[in-house]
C-alpha cells in the first residue's frame, strides 16, 4: 500500500501543477476576449483566430483541470444521498464511482478519441473560417485531460480504499480555501465574543 500511496502523491503533485498552471489560463481568456471586444468595437474588425484562441482556452481550462478539480474534492456530487452516510459509505460509494462510471466513461473516450487526434495532427487540419487556427492542439487536448483525470481517478482510488483499511485520512474532507475561510471566520468570531465579554 504505501507504494500506491507514494505514485498516489506523484500523480497529485503532477496534477497540482498543471492546475495551477491552467488558472492562469483564466486571465489570457479574458484578455484576448476583452481586447477582441475592445478592437471590435473601436475598429469594426475582428479576428477569426481570436475567437477561436477564445474557446480553444476554454476547452483548455475545462479539460487540462479536470483531474485537478477531482484532487480538490470540488466536482458536483449528490451529497443529498451521500451526505446521510458515515465517511465509510461515502468512501465506499466513491469506489463504485470511480470503478464503475468514471474510469470506463474516461477510458472510453480517451480511447475513441484518440485515431481523431492523430487523423487530424497527420493531415494539419485546420479551421474552415478564414484566419482560423489549426485543429489538432485543440483536438489534443481531449486525451490528455482525460489522461490526466484517469490518473487522478487512480490515485482517488488508492487513497479511498488506504482510507477503508486504515492506511490513510479520509480523502473526502476538504482542504480546500473554503476550509481555511471557515477556519478564519471562526477565529474572528471568537475574538470578537472574547472582546464583547468583560
Amino acid at each position: 500500500m504505501s507504494s500506491l500511496l507514494r505514485l498516489s502523491r506523484l500523480i497529485d503533485w503532477i496534477n497540482e501543477r498543471v492546475g495551477r498552471a491552467v488558472m492562469w489560463l483564466v486571465l489570457v481568456a479574458v484578455v484576448i476576449s476583452a481586447g477582441n471586444a475592445l478592437v471590435r468595437k473601436l475598429f469594426n474588425t475582428s479576428s477569426n483566430a481570436l475567437l477561436e484562441i477564445q474557446w480553444y482556452l476554454f476547452a483548455a481550462i475545462f479539460m487540462l483541470a479536470a483531474g485537478y478539480t477531482f484532487l480538490r474534492n470540488e466536482h458536483v456530487r449528490i451529497d443529498i444521498l451521500t451526505s446521510r452516510l458515515s465517511p465509510r459509505g461515502q468512501n465506499v460509494v466513491d469506489i463504485l464511482g470511480i470503478v464503475f462510471f468514471l474510469l470506463p466513461m474516461a477510458v472510453l473516450i480517451l480511447w475513441l478519441s484518440w485515431p481523431i487526434v492523430m487523423t487530424s495532427l497527420a493531415s494539419g487540419e485546420m479551421s474552415q473560417n478564414a484566419g482560423g487556427l489549426i485543429r489538432w492542439p485543440v483536438k489534443m487536448l481531449l486525451p490528455l485531460g482525460l489522461g490526466l483525470l484517469v490518473l487522478q481517478a487512480f490515485s482517488e482510488l488508492v487513497k479511498r480504499i488506504a482510507f477503508l483499511t486504515g492506511h490513510g485520512p479520509n480523502p473526502l474532507q476538504k482542504k480546500s480555501a473554503g476550509a481555511t475561510t471557515e477556519d478564519l471566520v471562526a477565529a474572528i468570531k471568537a475574538q470578537r465574543e472574547g472582546r464583547a465579554e468583560p
